[in-house]
């Protein structure tokens, strides 16, 4: 997969690709993600690649020249199989969404920033839009680097157990049940006796129940949606 991140701050979003798991996947080739400094496509030789909107009103805006010239510059390399713009009023990201794009080959991600991007862009290039939670961030680099953890980590060979990502939380419209480790008891709280027990089935079970008995007391909503 190759990943190309369109942004006003490349050194702000760059730090979370420098380390841990991530940083694994691109040394072993299995991901690239390309920055792309939206200021190299500039108006003027002051970096000028956003305006006051028309109409009035607090912020500046991303003009849509700058854009089209990076995004254009792509577009002449390579096919891309989305276009994701990172706002706030989009829908929101889940698992699901999630699963499908760790299964494209190429992908754009233009982070928003001031009070957002000129509408022509939104209209002309970009083919999802995604927001990571109903709140606003100062740009869309965090976001970016948000949902690019929740891709890369399920392309295969990335994780060390490829299973692990099957049984995280949402992957099945549930919460992840409760996980022990050693010791089996500390501070006289003990594990649950059937984790010890050896019989997997009946883990396997409790494991069910417990996600499904904590998605209904945590997060209800989830129960009751088949939203993508």
């Amino acid at each position: 997969m190759r990943i190309d991140i369109i942004t006003v701050s490349p050194e702000l979003i760059k730090s979370p690709f420098e380390h841990s798991i991530i940083k694994r996947s691109i040394d072993k080739k299995l991901v690239e993600v390309h920055f792309h400094d939206l200021r190299k496509y500039a108006l003027n030789k002051y970096g000028k690649i956003d305006d006051y909107q028309f109409g009035g009103g607090a912020g500046m805006v991303l003009m849509i020249e700058p854009i089209d010239k990076c995004i254009s510059q792509l577009f002449s390399q390579r096919k891309y199989d989305e276009v994701i713009y990172m706002t706030p009023d989009a829908k929101t990201l889940n698992q699901k969404t999630a699963n499908k794009l760790s299964s494209a080959k190429n992908i754009i991600i233009l982070t928003g920033h001031y009070k957002g991007v000129d509408q022509r862009v939104r209209d002309k290039f970009i083919t999802k839009e995604i927001s990571i939670g109903d709140y606003v961030l100062s740009g869309g680099e965090l976001a970016a680097a948000v949902l690019c953890d929740a891709i890369i980590r399920l392309i295969p060979g990335v994780l060390g157990d490829e299973t692990s990502a099957l049984t995280d939380s949402f992957q099945d419209d549930l919460l992840a049940p409760p996980v022990y480790t050693r010791p089996s008891e500390y501070d006289n709280m003990k594990v649950p006796e059937i984790l010890l027990s050896g019989n997997f089935p009946k883990i396997e079970q409790w494991r069910h129940d417990e996600a499904v008995n904590r998605t209904k007391k945590i997060r209800p909503d989830l129960l009751n949606t088949n939203e993508d």
